[in-house]
């Protein structure tokens, strides 16, 4: 059901428009004023970039930005294939150490960037890119259950292979396009370590730095303005569970195909602004929030349902998790593992077959995610996918 205020009202029924759907759009339309998500729900919001298009679309969104400075991300990638080895000090520190080591091994696959203005609203015709990167079966590292999940999502890995944006392409152009430096630009996450650290990786073109304090310095260069959904959502406490959860106790409905990076960055940005309206009278206190990213730094919280008393709350793959299926289908998983394991829970080149290696790792300080270890207690989740 459309929703109109009674400013907009009242602004229809001077300019002698009906209040009906049709009307607010073309009203809008007049005034120059973007659109809210309900009006139109369809796919034609979510615009498709490879390659080709790259330039062109970037410099869509750089006209966009002054007007619609709120960014809401996810990423996809090939799933979790490695944890680290050694000892951590804190739980924080292994969640840390298995995101970087992860992000370092793999490759970015999708990128999905949601504009919206102060307001929550969005630009007209297309509010969502969704950023295709290069990435083959048959050369790069994945975990098999990632793949498979991304191509019954509708993943076309092929088209990657062919089409996919390389990543210098990308950074060259994003560090140009007004969305990173900039304290204005206000960027809106869920549970995303993982989504951040491919970013700043991309950006930099370097591996992600080795301890987690040099990180979130160099993080909040390039994005000094973050809220992630699942750190700010602890002062409400009946909001619980991952995206999908949430957004159905709020009411917010999907556009597209979960475990693709552009539906997941649009019902990111659609989340946050009803959180915000119904917990937050439409405030959010910068001081408290701004800049945490949930899992990490210590800002997991046993009130938003990871981790029990007596051991460390799997941030890592959790996170994978909880941006995955319903609640009703979620499963805790532990924190750091009390043994190495030697199997291997990956594919490079072609997916793994059941009880055998696949080919070699390059060498890394790294160790396998082990099929016998705590993490594999449930499929490996996928890139941001909900």
């Amino acid at each position: 059901m459309l929703r109109v205020s009674l400013s907009q009202v009242t602004s229809c029924a001077t300019a002698g428009y009906n209040h009906s759907v049709r009307a607010e759009q073309v009203w809008r339309a007049r005034r120059f004023v973007p659109l809210k998500l309900d009006t139109f729900n369809d796919m034609s919001r979510i615009r498709e970039v490879w390659a080709p298009n790259l330039e062109s679309e970037l410099h869509n969104i750089r006209d966009l930005i002054d007007k619609f400075p709120y960014i809401a991300m996810d990423t996809e990638f090939p799933g979790v294939v490695a944890r680290p080895i050694g000892a951590f000090k804190t739980s924080s520190d292994y969640h840390y150490q298995t995101m970087r080591c992860n992000v370092d091994l793999l490759k970015i696959i999708q990128i999905g960037l949601t504009m919206a203005d102060e307001e929550g609203n969005y630009p007209q015709d297309v509010s969502t890119w969704q950023f295709n990167f290069s990435f083959s079966v048959n050369e790069d590292m994945y975990a098999p259950e990632s793949i498979d999940l991304l191509q019954k999502s509708g993943i076309d890995l092929q088209r990657h292979e062919e089409m996919g944006i390389e990543p210098n392409d990308f950074a060259e152009l994003m560090i140009t396009s007004g969305l990173v430096l900039s304290p204005e630009t206000k960027w809106i996450s869920f549970h995303s370590g993982y989504d951040f650290g491919y970013f700043v990786k991309l950006l930099t073109a370097e591996s992600l730095p080795t301890n987690e304090e040099t990180f979130f310095d160099v993080l909040h260069i390039w994005f000094p303005t973050i809220y992630d959904i699942k750190f700010v959502m602890r002062a409400c406490k009946v909001l619980k569970g991952g995206l999908q959860d949430v957004a159905d106790d709020l009411g917010v409905m999907r556009i597209g195909p979960s475990h693709q990076a552009g539906s997941d960055s649009l019902l990111t940005a659609s989340t946050f602004f009803k959180m915000r309206e119904i917990y937050f009278n439409d405030h959010i206190d910068d001081a408290e929030y701004n800049g945490k990213l949930y899992g990490l730094g210590q800002t997991f919280t046993l009130a938003n349902g990871i981790g029990e008393p007596g051991r460390g709350s799997a941030a890592t793959l959790a996170e994978r998790e909880d941006r995955g299926p319903p609640r009703d289908t979620q499963n805790q998983t532990p924190g750091p593992p009390q043994s190495h394991s030697v199997a291997a829970a990956m594919g490079m080149g072609t997916p793994a077959m059941a009880g055998a290696l696949p080919s070699p790792m390059p060498v890394t300080p790294y160790g396998p995610m082990g099929t016998n270890g705590p993490y594999m207690r449930t499929p490996i989740g996928v890139g941001g996918g909900r």
